[in-house]
């Protein structure tokens, strides 16, 4: 027997999910329970868990080899990452790219990249405008380029930064819209040829970047060293395709998600005055308040497995060939994992450890590689932007979760009005 799940055809399944995803969960959360069928058009069902328990059963299917992430990813996201990224790579092929992506990311190293990453911020801080309304998700985007830029792809000549900068954006909110990520494998290459059309702009955005980037890996090859990501991992066995994959991996994984999860964070905080006023400055709670951020307001919500053999899940058995995964935003509110999940409790993570239920960067083996970046990113981002500004919530009613792309975004883009502290914080 399948999991229950909404009866309404295929087509209208998908319209709702692309016009009020959350919306769409939470009312079949409420009429089905903690285990449901969804089917979305071109895609085979999928089966959503909301509990840290079945998630977690879904996770060990890493360890069987019967659940594939990377191939669950692949129809999603190889026009955008390729076939060589460890998003969508499973098996040996994932292993090796996996290990050799671990050491240029691990805490330890990403924690060298901490003054580089305050001083981007400050530079990025300072063309905000003040006295007036404004979304500061995008500006925030500006900051997790900019780092993207500098210290994962490490380019400093100005004009091709400049450049990257006009494409990079635009590549990323084509190439993640709705419109071309459920665009059928099949219909791709028709799309490819049109005339017009999303996927076309997308193709010749793709283009230009991927020129870009295949010239910088040449000229690297041709001078190597540097302490950027890129400049460590020339020292691989990685050919130049592999490394264009997995940069733009880095890129569509790690700065739209990471800007987005800052909006969050200061969505929430302008909304609590009694957790802003212990921050800056006071490191392990501001670590705390990060995971608890992104405990309540995930920015990534499935990490989906496609199944190659029949799993029993919560009394059902789901088919081969079919999507499992987990719900994040409603696995993060499981209270047998969370006490009081309805509550903002940034003391639940200050004893460092967060619990396999926490899952903003995916579960089980394919854990994100790039996490300790992004929390390290967030961490010194609201610092550096608490340090300079003083800032307001125009309308103190909480913002509405939207699809944006492929992550769960504040629908107002997180509305601020900054004022400059004089003088400024220091640390």
């Amino acid at each position: 027997m399948i999991p229950p799940g909404p009866k309404m055809p295929v087509l209208a399944q998908t319209a709702w999910f692309m016009a009020d995803a959350p919306g769409a969960f939470e009312s079949y959360h409420r009429r089905y329970g903690p285990i449901f069928t969804v089917r979305n058009s071109g895609f085979p069902p999928e089966v959503f868990v909301t509990t840290a328990e079945l998630a977690e059963q879904v996770y060990r299917t890493d360890q069987s080899g019967h659940g594939r992430a990377g191939e669950a990813r692949r129809v999603f996201l190889q026009h955008m990452v390729g076939a060589h990224s460890v998003l969508t790579l499973d098996g040996e092929a994932w292993w090796h790219h996996r290990k050799t992506l671990n050491p240029t990311l691990r805490a330890r190293q990403v924690a060298g990249y901490e003054d580089d990453i305050a001083a981007i911020a400050a530079e990025k801080i300072a063309t905000w405008p003040l006295h007036r309304p404004f979304g500061l998700r995008d500006h925030l985007q500006e900051i997790t380029l900019e780092i993207i830029i500098r210290l994962i792809f490490g380019i400093t000549d100005a004009g091709r930064v400049q450049r990257l900068h006009a494409l990079l954006p635009e590549l990323i909110e084509v190439g993640g819209s709705m419109s071309v990520v459920m665009l059928p494998e099949r219909l791709r290459g028709l799309a490819e040829r049109a005339p017009i059309g999303r996927y076309r702009r997308f193709v010749r955005l793709r283009a230009e970047v991927d020129a870009i980037l295949f010239d910088e890996i040449r000229r690297r090859r041709a001078a190597p060293g540097g302490s950027d990501v890129l400049g460590r991992l020339l020292e691989t066995e990685l050919g130049d395709q592999e490394l264009r994959d997995e940069l733009i991996t880095m890129l569509f994984a790690g700065h739209e998600t990471t800007a987005t999860g800052l909006a969050w964070a200061f969505e929430r905080l302008l909304r609590m005055p009694e957790v802003l006023e212990r921050l800056p400055d006071d490191e392990p709670y501001l670590d705390a308040v990060v995971k608890e951020v992104l405990r309540v307001r995930p920015v990534v919500f499935e990490a989906p497995r496609l199944l190659d053999a029949p799993l029993r899940l919560g009394g059902y058995e789901i088919p081969a060939g079919w999507y499992a995964g987990p719900y994040i935003p409603l696995v993060h509110r499981d209270p047998a994992a969370f006490p009081a999940p309805g509550e903002f409790r940034p003391e639940r993570f200050l004893d460092g450890h967060q619990g396999k239920a926490w899952m903003p960067f995916g579960g089980g083996r394919r854990f994100c590689v790039g996490a300790q970046l992004a929390l390290l990113e967030m961490r010194v981002v609201i610092r550096e932007v608490l340090h300079r500004l003083e800032l307001t919530a125009p309308d103190q009613a909480p913002e509405a979760r939207r699809l944006k792309n492929v992550t769960l975004a504040p629908a107002k883009l997180t509305r601020v009005i900054a004022r400059a502290r004089t003088p400024a914080r220091t640390a």
